[in-house]
């Protein structure tokens, strides 16, 4: 769902509590979209109370022009989240509260200066939601919250990369903290209970740190994204950082200490200076700069060798010191792991930022900065880079990539991080996540410019990472070109939350290339003034590429750039498309079905010549209903669920029926209607489902979570619901993936036989009972979604996790001619994450091969002919749609057709095509 809120503007409320001189001049005021309160006011100049604190004071000013800003009671419903001041100049930020409870996103600004002893309100910003009116008690406690949260956060995981291998015994992976309320600003408001869950990824060893959202009422996981904000996109399989609102500007207490002075060999052979400190206690030199920083801070580098990255994702790992030396000269070892660049790169980004723009450390009052470096992916090569929230933490590198510290850009995009997440604190996902990632991305390149004296009329001067490779030359190897001139809004990629959290590194280039353009034409020193004044007085947690050019602009304005130069920037955004209503040009080549579904986390069902699927009010705000069409468009939609305050996801359909989850606060159940209509009938009720749901005539297959995070599956009859089969849930079984298809239900799943594991395709005949074996393979390979028809039973194995591809497997009913319809290697295999079948097609969702995400790439869907040799060119894989976009949970029609949820526009729509695209060029 869309966290941008479609609001109605509100009754406008109390009259002014304070009388203010005229407006000296007409102020130019931007409405805000669909709310009554402005997104930007700029040219004014008007009184604020000159006593009291800057936050008082804003609270008061926009308590006293009721007229404009339309916000009832600034008192009670906006909170200080902070204070900047510089220059004379005073920026305010405060918190939007709904009765009490913080509402995700809900920040405005006010901007103030000091003049003769009075305060002088010079302009605001900001998204104020005025059309709330949720109720704010939770009927889901924490407890479940969080039990539904760490729940979706494996299910997607377990999606990405089907079964992790590993003991039975070992602890949990993953666990959830829970936040508190927070209303998320879609429509009148949805009340959730947000849950951070952190940890690793089962099979990639990722770190994990996911902020969910599970509404209050229902336990339904309504949002969630990545709060590892990395420095390459990841790769592989679809799919906000812990907020420090301290007030800014005030330096604590106390001096900063004289450091000691060492050196250290760079990773390119360059010896340089390092500020480092004695620690008496290990009676060694340790990389830590008491100089730089007042008090008892410091900007220290850390030994995390033999730590593994989702060890270290968002908590301090235990046994970790700072990079120690015998003597001031700090040897190979410190070189190796990467821990002098980090020192030495550190202390460059933080003098940027305090030499330029007059910033105290991250935070703007003088925060430690912590660097952990050598860190490994379980063992083996990790290639990234991360702020989590407390500290940069870098890769160990591999045979090509150095340890990721090597590139001045890479410290300089994690400590940006650092700095956003302390000033706009954009929301890591979507349009505002990409925002977060271009600013990073452009201080990342600035600094590196200003080290190393590198004009900005080099070709090259455009290009993040290209100084990390050991052979590759440096374009080559960069992963990402701010100079490329050809990423404009049209080379946007609408994408879920499940893939790169919403295209935060995929389309990030669309805006951080209109700003090094406008570096080019503008020169380095006046553009990184107006980027840094639009980020720390301008832009908000939800801003997106739009807000994102209004703020610039207005920025430059502030800072009197001549005209000449304000149109330069104009033109630079023009020139990347970033213009009012870009989003409206994004053309698709499918048919719609049903459009603005705004739902999370919930896949489509098709059969029979019909579709299901969930959708939610246009605003997002509502729980979701089950719809059902026809897939050629003819005849109305059909409500199948029930308007109850439950979450109906997941349907499928085989053309006669309906079959769905319902989330309630007191479990879930699985429902059943009629298309002819008819009474909604429970087959099925339990505390946590998998995501998993189909049905054929009287069969129903269901996976679900036993307590523990154990999987199993689970089938029935519609007409005897209560004779319910179930395998797997055990402690030494478990099942997932299930499918059905004429009186027959195929499954995963991983069992341990006489002391070792095994895992396998399975069909159960239901009419007799017999549970056949397909195939069966050692532990260690993955099985993913299963699909079935008539004749031949169909599934995704993935038996080497390093190589990013998938096999595409078929056999028939019996478990014989076992033929891989599409292989795991070579230059024809696919990334493939979903399946779905009819008599004629098999359908698979996939990454282009082995491809790290890139603004050329997206989750697309490929057909194969159901039956047939694999080297029959009628068998041969071709495209469902060209369209650019994500597209996902592709359901089969018949035929060769099938619906799918795309999001090329950045809209999701239920669409379809009559007949495949074949080839795309």
């Amino acid at each position: 769902m869309s966290v941008v809120a479609l609001v109605v503007p509100a009754t406008a409320a109390h009259a002014a509590t304070e009388t203010t001189p005229p407006t000296p001049r007409p102020a130019e005021v931007v409405p805000g979209e669909e709310t009554a309160a402005p997104a930007l006011v700029r040219g004014i100049r008007e009184q604020a109370p000159a006593r009291g604190s800057a936050a008082a004071a804003a609270r008061a000013y926009l308590d006293g022009r009721q007229s404009r800003y339309r916000i009832a009671d600034p008192e009670r419903d906006l909170v200080p989240a902070g204070t900047t001041v510089a220059d004379g100049r005073e920026t305010v930020r405060l918190q939007q509260r709904h009765r009490g409870v913080p509402v995700l996103g809900g920040q405005y600004v006010v901007r103030m200066e000091r003049e003769d002893g009075e305060r002088v309100v010079t302009g605001t910003s900001g998204k104020y939601f005025t059309a709330l009116s949720t109720g704010t008690t939770p009927e889901v406690g924490e407890a479940l919250a969080v039990e539904r949260a760490v729940n979706a956060v494996r299910t997607e995981l377990g999606d990405r990369h089907f079964t992790a291998s590993r003991s039975d015994d070992e602890e949990p992976l993953l666990a959830g903290t829970a936040r508190g309320p927070v209303v998320l600003p879609a429509g009148s408001g949805v009340l959730t209970q947000h849950v951070t869950v952190h940890g690793a990824d089962p099979a990639s060893g990722e770190p994990v740190r996911r902020e969910v959202y599970i509404d209050a009422r229902a336990g339904y996981p309504v949002l969630q994204y990545s709060a590892v904000k990395t420095f390459g996109a990841p790769r592989a399989i679809p799919g906000r950082a812990a907020t420090d609102t301290s007030p800014a500007g005030a330096q604590p207490p106390g001096k900063a200490f004289a450091a000691e002075k060492g050196s250290g060999v760079r990773l390119d052979g360059t010896t340089v200076g390092l500020d480092i400190d004695h620690d008496d206690s290990r009676g060694v030199y340790v990389l830590r700069d008491r100089s730089r920083l007042p008090g008892d801070h410091a900007l220290s580098t850390w030994d995390a060798r033999g730590k593994w990255a989702g060890d270290v994702g968002g908590v301090w790992p235990e046994g970790v010191q700072e990079f120690g030396s015998p003597s001031p000269a700090f040897a190979a070892e410190a070189t190796d792991s990467g821990a002098v660049d980090a020192h030495w790169a550190a202390g460059q980004v933080h003098d940027y930022f305090r030499d330029k723009h007059g910033r105290n450390s991250l935070d703007g009052r003088g925060m430690s900065v912590n660097s952990l470096v050598g860190v490994t992916d379980y063992g083996q090569p990790y290639v990234n880079a991360f702020w989590d929230g407390q500290k940069m933490v870098y890769g160990n590198g591999d045979a090509e990539y150095r340890p990721l510290s090597a590139a001045m850009d890479v410290v300089g995009h994690e400590m940006t991080h650092g700095v956003i997440e302390h000033s706009a604190n954009l929301v890591y996902a979507g349009q505002s996540g990409a925002v977060n990632e271009a600013i990073a991305d452009y201080f990342g390149n600035a600094i590196e410019a200003d080290v190393y004296g590198i004009p900005v009329t080099d070709p090259d001067s455009g290009l993040l990472g290209e100084r990390l490779c050991r052979t590759k030359s440096p374009r080559d190897c960069a992963l990402r070109d701010l100079g490329d001139g050809r990423t404009t809004a049209k080379s946007f990629l609408g994408v879920g939350f499940a893939t790169d959290n919403g295209g935060v590194h995929l389309n990030s280039t669309i805006v951080g290339g209109a700003l090094w353009d406008a570096r080019e034409d503008l020169g380095a020193a006046t553009t990184d003034k107006v980027v840094y004044r639009a980020l720390t007085e301008y832009l908000t947690p939800l801003d997106g590429f739009t807000e994102t050019r209004a703020a610039v602009l207005a920025a430059a304005a502030d800072l009197a750039l001549p005209a000449a130069g304000q149109k330069a920037l104009a033109r630079a955004f023009t020139a990347h498309g970033i213009v009012p209503g870009w989003e409206s040009a994004l053309g698709v080549d499918s048919d719609v079905l049903l459009d603005r579904v705004n739902t999370s986390r919930t896949d489509l069902g098709a059969g029979g010549g019909w579709w299901a699927a969930s959708k939610s009010d246009e605003a997002g705000s509502e729980p979701y209903s089950v719809w059902a069409g026809r897939a050629d468009g003819a005849g109305p939609i059909k409500l199948m669920s029930p308007n109850d305050g439950r979450y109906h996801v997941n349907p499928a359909t085989d053309g006669k029926t309906v079959v769905w989850q319902a989330y309630g606060s007191d479990g879930v159940d699985v429902l059943a209607r009629p298309l002819a209509g008819g009474p909604v009938k429970r087959l099925w009720h339990g505390r946590t489902p998998g995501s998993s749901v189909d049905v054929d005539g009287d069969l129903v297959a269901f996976d679900y979570v036993t307590y523990g995070g154990r999987r199993a599956v689970a089938y029935l009859s519609i007409k005897d619901p209560a004779n319910v089969e179930s395998v797997g849930g055990g402690t030494y079984h478990r099942a997932w993936a299930p499918s059905v298809s004429h009186g027959r239900v195929a499954y995963q799943e991983r069992r341990r036989v006489r002391a070792e594991y095994a895992v396998g395709t399975r069909v159960i005949e239901v009419a007799t009972g017999e549970n056949k074996a397909i195939q069966v393979t050692t532990d260690g390979t993955s099985l993913g979604p299963t699909a079935i028809n008539g004749t031949h039973v169909f599934w995704l194995l993935d038996d080497d996790p390093t190589d990013g591809k998938r096999a595409l497997r078929r056999a028939a009913l019996d478990g014989s001619g076992v033929v891989d319809l599409s292989p795991q290697t070579g230059p024809d295999a696919l990334n493939a994450y979903a399946l779905t079948a009819s008599e004629d097609r098999v359908t698979v969702g996939s990454y282009p091969a082995g491809a790290a995400i890139s603004n050329e790439s997206a989750p697309k869907l490929y057909q194969f002919a159901a039956s047939g040799a694999p080297d029959d060119p009628g068998t041969r894989k071709g495209r469902v749609s060209c369209n650019r976009g994500e597209q996902s949970s592709a359901a089969a029609v018949g035929g060769s057709q099938v619906v799918w949820l795309d999001s090329t526009t950045g809209i999701t729509d239920v669409v379809t095509r009559t007949r495949p695209a074949g080839r795309c060029g």
